[in-house]
């Protein structure tokens, strides 16, 4: 092609025109490219559906929950997917924002606090492995019961607050003399390994 082919403006108006458009196209190509979130780069948990609600009252008793969860994997991960119910005497269900659709980074804070502070009521386990952007379903059930006293890293008492979680962690298989092996499983930090894990409050 050469440049008297090329058609020029008629007017300055007309070249300002074209200038503009050109800016704004530029400026929503730079917005649908725009910076991930941290969802979209953090090792993600969600819990697709649940027979329970947030805050619903538990009684003391045996309950039995079904859990069906989603594993969004950004890196090389290998452990345990744990469905989990947690109680506390000094916890509340109110003073964490722990709930399906809460902010993730604040929630998966949360969840390492509730973890550091409360014992496990009755729990699933599953080992898993994944790679960046597999999607792995997992349906996880089992039973939990809920004391009308526990004894917790602060004490015994009445559970004041009841936690279902879902997250990943570290497990070792101990064999046991005439018992069955027992697995124990560490959680992974959130910040240090990038995971967000999920879960929601519950009312004893």
């Amino acid at each position: 092609m050469r440049w008297a082919d090329v058609k020029r403006p008629a007017n300055a108006r007309q070249a300002l025109a074209l200038a503009l458009a050109a800016v704004l196209a530029a400026g929503l190509i730079g917005g649908c490219l725009g910076a991930p979130t941290l969802e979209d780069t953090w090792t993600r948990v969600d819990m697709i559906s649940t027979n329970a609600v947030p805050y619903q009252v538990v009684a003391a008793g045996t309950d039995s929950f079904t859990m069906h969860t989603r594993i969004t994997y950004r890196s090389i991960l290998t452990g345990y997917a744990v469905a989990e119910l947690r109680g506390s005497t000094t916890l509340l269900p109110t003073s964490f924002e722990v709930a399906p659709f809460a902010p993730r980074l604040a929630m998966a804070e949360d969840i390492d606090t509730i973890l550091a502070h409360s014992v496990t009521l009755g729990r699933v386990t599953r080992a898993v492995t994944g790679w960046d952007h597999l999607m792995q379903d997992l349906q996880l059930d089992f039973s939990a019961t809920v004391p009308a006293v526990l004894t917790d890293s602060s004490g015994t008492g009445a559970p004041t607050g009841l936690f279902l979680l879902c997250y990943i962690g570290s497990g070792v298989k101990v064999e046991r003399v005439n018992q069955p092996e027992t697995l124990i499983v560490t959680p992974l930090g959130s910040t240090q390994y990038q995971l967000l894990p999920v879960g929601m409050s519950l009312t004893p």
